[in-house]
């Protein structure tokens, strides 16, 4: 490991850290490793620990006595180097003391640093990944970028080789090496990847070192601070490298399993060495490493960050956003209003050109053997010179051949004023001149653009949008670069992606001929029409073409050549790209107007050979040079080839990027170096300009006698107010700038207001330069509204008046006038993000981020920074390509401090820091990040990033305020029944039809005196048929069958098993018609049933102890099942998971002897209980319910008349029949209405999922139930296939009504994506609805045979977090469709009551769902005799009103609204509607969400979010997603759920887990078991494969 050494921060790895511990001898490794044992098992403190440790390590370490670490500045290493592959081509060694970027001021960096040492220590809990990701990732990234990742601004040249260092032990580990500590160092476990750090960099004081564990020491965010001894206990989970410990065999885990099962405690074990981890931090027990991560999260937001929020009320509906008021104490602009600024005259020159094309015709007749260009091959040798008699001859040739030689059908193909693409290499000036100046002389518009590489370059398409609407037809090229562009089949070049078909013409001299003696192209004097179209791309990525007229680039030519001082026959190099901008307007359109001799370096040579364009002005006695910062800087690090050069002849060396304003740490940097080899200080001259206006300011060479340059050292926080502060007691964030000179000759400049009408700024404020000349561009082409608004501005003074008749055009730079009317420019109108009110540039925090030692992990410009609108304000981005060899911990390290620089710096949060694998981000032509597609990419999910940082807790504070529920002010009741009254609201209560009425034989009480009736009265009616995989029939009973079947489970229970009557009896039995046999058997015997789902074989470990546990808390004292399942229950696999020998009594019922009983079992009275029903709900709480019989009777009674069930019905049910209404339909309701049922159970459909849908078609059956789980199932796997089963003949015409049997909200979307795909089979729209139960009462609402359609109506979500509905239009923002739960059931009675004060509510209120019926359940059967506590969810009154009826409380939210609709009795209509159950509603920030809405959301946000779960754990928000796609995506996925969250429910999301498919646990109704979850995510054993933890 390199030393990390740099300003004001000077740390030593005191571990024996990969690099120093390979140079200690065997035996102290040993020793240490021993140590770390003893320390991991508890057998020695930490003090004894480090002790001994400083003795072993005491040689190794190179101490500096005393020496306090601020003042060890002097040994600045940069230790940037790299090890470069074999196979990288044009390496060098790197100097060191390299200075590092345009963007790298030495004061930047010191005041980043010192920024950085005021942190206190602050343990952010780093992100977990699981090992694949961090292979995969790390071995992608083993590659370093490609050479021409350099960028065109911040170039980054690699070079071979080490650098010489001062430290003796800074081994470079290999890549090798690393990648086997990666693999070493992540054991098998999730989480544990992620602690095994090195055991934390610690801060080397000469004397006494301080340790803090391994875990928690994330990021060494500061030197010389003891770090707290008292920290968490060390997690010694993470085996490093040099760690003794065994790894722990890899216990496989199950995948691939039913829904049903989770595969909790099959996970990947956890490692054994967890010692000492059990200890409680802050109070909250910890006992994973999960949740000590989330602690350190807590403690790390618990700490004050920004300033509190401000007060603002909150309206009665609205949640409003907190709206960010202007800090009072902001500085504000106190000057007076600017005066416009005018350049010096333009100067008279008698023989001036008409226009450019006829100073072309003087040069090229009069000195045609004068040198024009001279372009240069990559080994720095001119190949070519192009001279003025070359250039006006070939220009000639190719304006004759383009205007006579190409047509189409007889027709000439071009026409004088079409436009023409211009599509040149960048190492290929000479055939691009040519090539321009043949347009211009044929009176074409030529439009250069870049040569597209592959077809989907980044930003490729908006150069085609560019290309059509100019309506380009033709493209010219060279030979060599025709060849190498990719092609299509039929050999010609492809179109590329949203480019119009273009014709290409290689312009080689084979291709043109010569014009006959008489043809001369016209030249015409300087015109405004459009003589060439230069493009730009804007901040959004789209490309514009901004038009230059003949007369503009005339004048543009003019006003150079005055403020340059050029003169004829100079010679000038130019570095920059000919094809626009500042290359095109010195070196091919000015160098023409006098006759000067222009050196082309092409960008290739560049990178090659950094110095190329030094030597060149050297060898060619050049006194111009056009470079751009990037190109200084890179020249400064092959400092060894610099002997024998100077650079005398210089008179202009023009920085064309000067307004950068980090240019000018390179320009002070290259004077240092380049001032002893002849170079003059006056001669660097900065210059500023924009697409639009063409060159703004240039500082004018030194015998012009103009004021010498200016530098402005301003305040960075004045700055984002807009305004000029010169920096004086805040040495840290400030922004060092130099002048762009004066204001060109002939233009009228000023600066006015970013935002809003044009006003003028005053003298200390900064805007936006505006310029008003002759020789700006004059409109974007074909769009007239944005030309409006940038050339043809009109600046106003503050008083509104004009500040001039001649509109001025918008340059997008920011900047100020400064004394001496000296031009100075801060920042770009692209890189200006808007963060709550204050303005902050992207190229700052790019640097800021660079400040921070990034040689080691990142590449130098490689960093991308660009803000993204989430919540109404902006939010900034940095996205940086990690260097392959930067480990985890060191990276995330980087990216802490990083944030906190850019923190302390700019007082602005950072809201997402990435960082991706090198080479993956979109490069722009010349080298360069392509910013909006980068962007692009973000927003999409596609960066792919190896790394990523959320911080939405410091960097949101516009966030609704928190709802506080106000103390004492309950309503009394005379008050809230008068106000509802007075409000004119009914009191929310409804019914289903009146049963007290209907006559009804009281024989049929008993459910086994129903089947004895039937048995005898119609002993062969079909009741049930049970259906297998195959479709086929598996197994039927009739009356007298099932009757019979009864008769010998009674037997045998009072036989074999001896059983009492009331004795509770388990039945273990798959789907089928033995459960229903053996359930009545129970019946006859008198004993109480208990249905439990068998144990699933292939995953004992998770359903055993389940049903185990049923077993024991229904005090079942016999279990019933068949052989196999016996079998099962008793084997060695089921001896692992519970305990086997106290299982009570089982019987097999596979063999029963045929006997008769003696007589049926008769109960006393119909209160006696008649079975148990246990389900567990979605909290994870296993619950049992009692049914008397009366209720079973009752509740068959209510389902036979919604559904009008008769003995000639046929049903098919699609459910499991072990608790709630699926086993009422199952077991219960064709023995009491004696209709027939077909069984189809859920389990077939995973291995013939069309079984259900089948069946309902062969058997022509019109009600139909189903689960939410069968419903997804057919959705997803027979969605594409309807045509097959149209087909095979199925069809739905005959379905009336298809129940989805729940305890929850309707799903819609799911119910109308199923209606929509069957409507095909000629399933009717109105068939399916929902039914409603909960524990109390498994059936409250269905929607049956006849009655209206169920009804759906739209909520406001934010009303809802208040708990209130307010009903709003389909599609308007926020709104959340629902629909009602089905028709109240016969004999039951609703009412909605206030969950606090138990009063009852108005119509459409929001409140607990009350029910009383006579099928109520008697009560909860628990083991641990807590009836007490829940005695009023079965029987509560309310408060007020009605206080005489018994109630059941449902735990579910919901409300009911009177509709227009009328049922059957002729009434008006009551809808119940379901929000969702109390128990899973979230609190947070003081008001309840509802899980299923976060994780709809979520689950839109991208495409590969299969499912989603959100829990809370200690005030946290946990997203739990499922990725069905490449592990590359995870990382995707951690921004685009913490914005959409944000934007959809106010709430910043904790911690992001990125799960594979089938991890979220699912129960048979098809719910999200969401406490498994997290009870799964605590214990780690979800095996993520990341785990993103926001800050």
């Amino acid at each position: 490991m390199a030393e990390r050494s740099s300003t004001g921060l000077l740390m030593m790895m005191l571990d024996p850290s990969p690099a120093i511990a390979m140079t200690l001898p065997a035996e102290v490794r040993e020793k240490l490793a021993e140590l770390e044992l003893e320390l991991s098992e508890g057998d020695i403190t930490q003090k004894g620990y480090e002790k001994k440790r400083g003795k072993l390590l005491a040689p190794y370490i190179p101490q500096i006595q005393g020496v306090d670490p601020s003042l060890q500045i002097e040994h600045r290493i940069q230790t940037s180097s790299q090890v470069a592959p074999p196979g990288s081509k044009q390496n060098k060694p790197r100097a060191a003391n390299s200075r590092d970027e345009c963007f790298r001021s030495d004061l930047h960096t010191e005041a980043v640093q010192a920024a950085l040492a005021k942190y206190k220590e602050r343990k952010m809990p780093m992100p977990s990944k699981r090992r694949s990701v961090l292979v995969q990732s790390s071995v992608e990234a083993c590659t370093p970028p490609d050479t021409s990742s350099a960028s065109e601004d911040e170039g980054s040249l690699r070079r071979q080789g080490r650098i010489a260092s001062s430290s003796p032990y800074q081994a470079h580990p290999s890549v090798e090496h690393w990648f086997n500590r990666v693999i070493q160092g992540s054991s098998t476990s999730s989480s544990a990847s992620s602690t095994s750090s090195h055991p934390g960099g610690r801060p080397h004081h000469a004397t006494n070192t301080t340790s803090a564990s391994a875990a928690t020491v994330l990021a060494d965010l500061m030197a010389h601070t003891q770090l707290d001894n008292h920290s968490a206990p060390p997690d010694v989970t993470g085996l490093s490298e040099r760690s003794v410990h065994a790894e722990h065999p890899q216990v496989a885990s199950v995948r691939g399993l039913p829904r049903g099962y989770t595969h909790t405690s099959v996970m990947e074990t956890v490692d054994g060495t967890d010692k000492g981890d059990g200890e409680a931090m802050d109070g909250v027990p910890v006992n994973s490493r999960v949740s000590s991560k989330i602690q350190q999260l807590l403690n790390t937001l618990k700490r004050p960050k920004r300033p509190p929020l401000r007060e603002f009320f909150v309206d009665d509906f609205e949640e409003l956003l907190d709206v960010q008021h202007p800090d009072p104490n902001q500085p504000k602009p106190e000057g007076g209003e600017m005066r416009p600024l005018n350049g010096e005259p333009l100067g008279v020159v008698t023989n001036w050109p008409p226009s450019l094309l006829a100073s072309l015709q003087r040069w090229g007749t009069t000195q045609p053997k004068s040198p024009c260009l001279t372009a240069l091959d990559n080994a720095s040798k001119p190949i070519y010179t192009l001279t003025y008699g070359k250039l006006w001859t070939r220009s000639q040739k190719l304006a004759y051949t383009l205007l006579n030689k190409l047509s189409t059908r007889n027709e000439p193909l071009l026409r004088p004023g079409d436009r023409v693409a211009l599509v040149f290499p960048n190492n290929d000036p000479v055939m691009f001149m040519v090539a321009f100046y043949g347009c211009l002389l044929a009176e074409l518009v030529p439009v250069p653009i870049e040569v597209p590489l592959t077809r989907k370059d980044a930003g490729s398409q908006q150069v085609g949008f560019l290309l059509g609407s100019c309506g380009v037809t033709l493209a010219l090229t060279t030979d060599a670069c025709q060849k190498g562009l990719p092609k299509a089949q039929t050999g010609e070049v492809v179109t590329f992606k949203g480019w119009p078909r273009l014709l290409w013409f290689v312009t080689d001299g084979k291709h043109v001929v010569k014009p006959p003696k008489d043809w001369h192209p016209p030249i015409r004097d300087a015109s405004n029409e459009i003589a060439y179209i230069e493009y730009k791309t804007s901040k959004e990525g789209s490309t514009m073409g901004i038009t230059v007229s003949h007369s503009a680039m005339l004048a543009h030519c003019h006003v150079l050549t005055q403020a340059c001082g050029y003169t004829e026959g100079e010679i000038i190099t130019n570095v920059l790209d000919f094809k626009r901008d500042a290359g095109l307007w010195h070196g091919v359109l000015t160098s023409v107007m006098n006759r000067m001799h222009v050196i082309s370096i092409p960008y290739s040579l560049m990178k090659v050979n950094p110095l190329s364009w030094i030597q060149k002005v050297h060898t060619y006695k050049a006194r111009v040079a056009v470079v751009k910062s990037r190109d200084m800087h890179w020249s400064l690090l092959a400092q060894r080839d610099q002997r024998d050069i100077s650079l005398s002849s210089l008179r202009m060396l023009i920085v064309a990027d000067g307004a950068n304003p980090w240019s000018i740490s390179s320009c002070d940097a290259f004077l240092n170096v380049f001032q002893a080899r002849g170079l003059r200080p006056e001669v660097i001259c900065p210059c500023a300009s924009s697409s639009e206006a063409m060159t703004v300011a240039i500082r004018r060479p030194p015998e012009m006698g103009v004021p010498p340059p200016g530098k402005a050292v301003l305040s960075m926080s004045g700055l984002s107010y807009g305004v000029i502060r010169v920096d004086t007691e805040e040495k840290l964030s400030v922004l060092t700038v130099q002048d762009v000179g004066q204001v060109m000759p002939g233009a009228l400049v000023c600066v006015i207001r970013v935002e809003g009408t044009p006003y003028l700024c005053r003298t200390d404020e900064v805007g936006e330069i505006c310029v008003s000349s002759s020789s700006t561009g004059i409109s974007y082409y074909g769009l007239p509204g944005m030309t409006k608004n940038v050339f043809e501005t009109i600046p106003v003074t503050s008083s509104g008046a004009p500040i001039s008749d001649r509109p001025f055009t918008r340059t997008s730079l920011l900047g100020f006038i400064g004394p001496d009317n000296l031009v100075f420019v801060v920042g770009k109108m692209d890189g200006l993000m808007v963060v709550s009110g204050r303005r902050h540039n992207a190229d700052d925090v790019v640097a800021t981020a660079l400040a921070v030692e990034p040689m080691k992990f990142v590449y130098r410009g490689r960093i991308a920074v660009f803000s993204v609108s989430v919540l109404h304000d902006e939010r900034i981005v940095v996205v940086a390509e990690q260097r392959p060899d930067a480990s985890e911990e060191d990276s995330f390290q980087w990216m802490s401090r990083v944030l906190q620089a850019i923190d302390s710096i700019h007082q602005a949060g950072v809201y997402c820091l990435a960082l991706v694998p090198a080479n993956t981000l979109p490069k722009a032509p010349l080298g360069g990040i392509h910013i909006s597609e980068t962007k692009q990419r973000f927003l999409e999910g596609a960066l792919h990033p190896c790394n990523v940082l959320m911080c939405p807790h410091t960097c949101v504070t516009n966030l609704p305020k928190p709802r506080q529920k106000q103390p004492g002010t309950e309503v009394g009741p005379a008050s809230m029944i008068v106000g509802n009254l007075v409000a004119g609201k009914r009191i929310a209560q409804a019914c289903g039809r009146d049963v007290s009425q209907l006559e009804d034989n009281d024989q049929f009480l008993y459910m086994q005196d129903v089947l004895q009736w039937r048995a005898q009265a119609t002993p062969d009616h079909p009741l049930f048929l049970l259906l297998n995989a195959k479709g086929t029939v598996a197994n039927t009973a009739s009356c007298v069958q099932l009757h019979k079947r009864a008769e010998r489970v009674a037997v045998a229970l009072m036989e074999r098993g001896r059983l009492n009557t009331g004795d509770h009896v388990a039945l273990v039995y798959p789907p089928g018609v033995d459960l229903i046999a053996t359930f009545y058997g129970c019946l006859y015997a008198g004993c109480v049933p208990v249905t439990v789902r068998p144990p699933h074989p292939q995953n004992l470990a998770t359903t055993l102890p389940t049903v185990k546990m049923i077993v024991e808390v229904s005090k079942s004292v016999c279990i019933l099942t068949t052989q196999a399942i016996m079998k099962l229950l008793k084997s060695k696999e089921a001896a692992a998971a519970v305990d086997i020998k106290t299982w009570p009594l089982i019987l097999d019922t596979d063999d029963l002897p045929r006997k008769r009983i003696p007589q049926i079992y008769k109960p006393p009275t119909p209160e006696m209980l008649a079975y148990l029903d246990f389900s567990v709900s979605t909290t994870g709480i296993l619950a049992g319910v009692k049914m008397s019989h009366a209720a079973t009777s009752a509740l068959c009674r209510s389902i036979k008349l919604q559904c009008e069930l008769y003995p000639s019905r046929q049903i098919a049910i699609c459910l499991d029949p072990y608790c709630g209404l699926g086993f009422a339909l199952w077991c219960l309701c064709s023995v009491y209405s004696g209709h027939q049922s077909i069984l189809v159970p859920p389990l077939e459909l995973e291995t013939n999922p069309s079984l259900w849908l089948s069946a309902v078609s062969q058997f022509k059956v019109r009600v139909t139930f189903c689960s939410y789980s069968v419903m997804e199932m057919c959705t997803k796997g027979l969605g594409s296939q309807t045509e097959a089963l149209r087909l095979r003949n199925v069809n739905l015409s005959c379905v009336r009504t298809c129940m989805v049997v729940a305890e929850e909200r309707p799903r819609i979307t799911l119910t109308q994506s199923f209606s929509k795909i069957f409507k095909d089979l000629g399933l009717s729209s109105r068939a399916v609805s929902t039914t409603f139960g909960c524990r109390v009462n498994v059936a409250i609402c269905l929607q049956g045979t006849s009655g209206p359609d169920p009804t759906t109506v739209y909520l406001d979500m934010r009303a809802l977090r208040h708990d209130r509905v307010r009903l709003v239009e389909r599609g308007s923002p926020h709104s959340l469709p629902l629909t009602e739960s089905g028709k109240i059931l016969p004999g039951v009675k609703v009412i909605i009551a206030n969950t606090e004060t138990k009063g009852p509510l108005g119509d459409s209120h929001l409140g607990e769902i009350w029910v009383s019926s006579p099928h109520n359940a008697t009560g909860y059967y628990t083991v641990y005799g807590e009836e007490a506590l829940h005695a009023d969810h079965f029987s509560t009154r309310l408060s007020f009103g009605d206080t005489q009826t018994l109630w059941a409380r449902t735990g579910y939210l919901g409300f009911l609204r009177r509709t227009e609709l009328t049922d059957a009795s002729g009434e008006r209509h009551d809808a119940l509607y379901v929000v969702g159950s109390l128990d899973e509603t979230l609190e947070l920030r003081g008001m309840r969400y509802h899980p299923t809405d976060i994780e709809t959301s979520v689950i839109r946000s991208h495409k590969s979010i299969a499912e989603c779960a959100v829990f809370t754990w200690t005030n946290l928000l946990v997203v739990v997603v499922e990725l069905e796609g490449s592990e590359q995506e995870a990382l995707d996925l951690v921004a685009l759920v913490t914005n959409v969250v944000l934007e959809e429910h106010y709430l910043i999301v904790g911690v992001v887990v990125v799960v594979d498919p089938g991890v979220i646990p699912i129960n048979s109704r098809g719910e999200k078991q969401r406490m498994h979850l997290r009870d799964g995510f605590l214990a780690d054993q979800l095996d993520p494969i990341y785990v993103a933890y926001n800050m």
